[in-house]
């Protein structure tokens, strides 16, 4: 008997096209969009064989969390900068020599919220930049905050795509194995789930010939990353002590 060809789904998707102008908006797009979103994808196709609504729905909600929490910090902070350049008369943005017009494809409702992400962290980027070239911060701080923000959202893709291997274990150990690898071929998605990207390393001195080149690590004015740890939201069905689906995110 011939083996029966899993159907292609046909899903809803959203095309939005935005100009990213900074490296270091440029680097997210490039190391962590495309997993991430096939990442994400993955996670809702999994949950929903192995999982129970209330499960899935804590597991949603963590998500958007951290997605909306980081939004709040890059918000914060652009504010702070902007009043930096209010104070010290700075109006003037920079130009980039290499912008590039990205077309996201926005299959679920996370991707937008990372998309929005990429947008926030391209606008500070731009601000320090404006910042840097006008005298009022030096390389070494600009450098410092590059560094900082990028591997921000690089650090929460890297988490997506640990959430969603860890989803697909469980499937696996669960007995859903042949169940989950028939629905991925389905959705056009590979059998196995995304390498997780190195991180480290990301910037080394010859990535940048500008203040980015002196990027390190440092302790000095590094983002808030306590939401990354937080419980979930209140009002979830599912609490932090009898979780497995916290577990199985990491939270």
């Amino acid at each position: 008997m011939a083996e029966r060809t899993p159907h292609t789904i046909s899903r809803p998707v959203v095309d939005r096209t935005i100009k990213i102008q900074s490296e270091q908006a440029l680097r997210v797009v490039r190391r962590v969009f495309r997993p991430l979103v096939r990442s994400l994808y993955a996670i809702d196709v999994i949950l929903r064989i192995i999982g129970e609504e209330a499960g899935i729905d804590a597991v949603e909600e963590a998500v958007s969390k951290m997605f909306s929490d980081c939004a709040r910090d890059l918000e914060r902070e652009k504010a702070r900068m902007e009043k930096l350049c209010t104070d010290n008369g700075v109006t003037e943005k920079p130009r980039y020599t290499h912008p590039m017009d990205f077309t996201a494809h926005i299959v679920l409702p996370q991707v937008a919220q990372f998309v929005a992400l990429i947008q926030m962290l391209d606008e500070l980027m731009i601000t320090l930049d404006a910042l840097w070239l006008t005298g009022v911060l030096n390389n070494k701080q600009c450098g410092q905050a590059h560094y900082q923000w990028q591997q921000r959202l690089l650090r929460l893709g890297r988490r997506i795509i640990t959430i969603e291997r860890r989803a697909h274990r469980a499937a696996y150990e669960k007995g859903h194995g042949e169940e989950v690898k028939a629905v991925r071929e389905s959705s056009g998605l590979a059998a196995e789930p995304e390498a997780i990207p190195d991180l480290e390393g990301s910037n080394s001195p010859s990535d940048d010939s500008d203040p980015s080149s002196a990027e390190t690590e440092s302790d000095i004015g590094e983002p808030n990353t306590e939401s990354l740890d937080a419980e979930f939201p209140e009002g979830s069905t599912t609490t932090p002590a009898t979780s497995g689906w916290r577990r199985l995110a990491g939270l």
